[in-house]
C-alpha cells in the first residue's frame, strides 16, 4: 500500500515537473523567459522548455488591441469647454521590452493619451476642435507613438468618437445650421424660378422665330406666285397682236357710242391704232374694185 502511494506521489510530481517545464505557445503570443531574474529574452511560437522553479515565463499578446478612453473635458484656447471621447489602436511590436520598460502599457498609454489630448485642445479655438478631428487624431497619434515607441509598442491609430460642446454653443450651432438649410432653400428656389423663366423666354423666341420663319416662307410663295402671274401675262400679251388692241378699241368706241352722253373723248392712241386698220380697209376696198 505504501509502495502505491510512494508511486502516485511520484507520478504527481513528474506531472507537476512536466506542467511547469513545458509550454506550447500560440502563433500570436511570444513568451518572455526569465531564468534566475535575468531576462532571456523572448520565445515561441511553439514549444518552449523551462527549468522548473529556475525559469519563469511572461506571456504577451501580438495582436493589435485597443483601448477606450473616457470623455474628458478640455479647455480650448478661447476658453470653451468641449468633451471628448476616443479610442486608441495599438500593438507590442517589442515583447521583451513591452515587460521590461513598462508594467501596464496600457493604463500609461490611457493616461499619456488623456494628457496629449488636453494639451493638444487648449492649443486650438473651439472651431478648430470641432471641425478638424482629422487633425487631432493626426498630432494624437503622432506624439503617442513617439513616446510608447520606447516600450516597445506602437500606436496604430487614434479615433475620436465625440466632441460635445457647451449646450449655449450646441444650441448656437442648432440655429445657425437652421439658418442655412432655409438660405439653401431659398438659394434653390430661386435658381428653379430663373430656370424656368429662361426655359419660358427661350420656348418664346423660338415660336417667334418659327412664326418669322413661316411668314418669310409665306412672303416668298407670294413672291413667287406674283411673278409666275407676270410671266403668265407677259406671254398671253405677246401673243395679242396691235390688230387685236384695235378691234377691242372700236368694241369700247361702240359702247360709248350706244350711251346717252353727247360728247365723246377720244384717246390719241385710237387714232394711231386706227391708221392700220384704215390701211387694211383701202387694201380691201382696191382689191374688190379691181375684181
Amino acid at each position: 500500500m505504501e509502495i502505491l502511494l510512494g508511486i502516485a506521489l511520484l507520478l504527481l510530481i513528474v506531472v507537476v515537473l512536466l506542467s511547469l517545464s513545458i509550454r506550447v505557445v500560440p502563433e500570436y503570443k511570444r513568451l518572455v523567459v526569465f531564468r534566475l531574474g535575468r531576462s532571456l529574452g523572448s520565445k515561441g511560437p511553439g514549444l518552449i522548455l523551462l527549468i522548473p522553479f529556475v525559469d519563469r515565463g511572461v506571456p504577451v499578446d501580438l495582436r493589435e488591441v485597443f483601448f477606450d478612453v473616457p470623455p474628458q473635458t478640455c479647455i480650448t484656447a478661447d476658453n470653451a469647454s468641449v468633451s471628448i471621447d476616443f479610442l486608441v489602436y495599438d500593438k507590442v511590436i517589442d515583447p521583451e521590452r513591452s515587460v521590461l520598460e513598462v508594467e501596464n502599457f496600457t493604463g500609461a498609454a490611457r493616461g499619456l493619451a488623456i494628457t496629449t489630448l488636453r494639451a493638444v485642445v487648449g492649443a486650438m479655438d473651439l472651431d478648430s476642435v470641432l471641425s478638424k478631428r482629422d487633425e487631432i487624431n493626426s498630432i494624437l497619434h503622432e506624439k503617442l507613438d513617439t513616446v510608447t515607441d520606447r516600450w516597445g509598442i506602437r500606436v496604430m491609430a487614434v479615433e475620436i468618437r465625440e466632441v460635445v460642446p457647451p449646450r449655449a454653443i450646441e444650441e448656437a450651432m442648432t440655429r445657425q445650421m437652421a439658418a442655412e438649410r432655409n438660405r439653401r432653400a431659398m438659394v434653390a428656389e430661386a435658381n428653379g424660378q430663373r430656370e424656368a423663366a429662361i426655359a419660358v423666354a427661350e420656348g418664346k423666341k423660338q415660336a417667334l422665330i418659327l412664326q418669322a420663319e413661316g411668314e418669310r416662307q409665306a412672303a416668298i410663295l407670294r413672291a413667287e406666285g406674283f411673278s409666275l402671274a407676270l410671266e403668265k401675262i407677259h406671254e398671253i400679251a405677246r401673243g395679242i397682236d396691235s390688230k387685236t388692241v384695235t378691234l377691242q378699241y372700236l368694241e369700247a368706241l361702240k359702247a360709248l357710242g350706244e350711251g346717252q352722253s353727247t360728247k365723246f373723248v377720244i384717246p390719241t392712241e385710237l387714232i394711231h391704232l386706227a391708221q392700220p386698220l384704215a390701211a387694211h380697209a383701202s387694201n380691201a376696198l382696191a382689191k374688190l374694185g379691181k375684181e
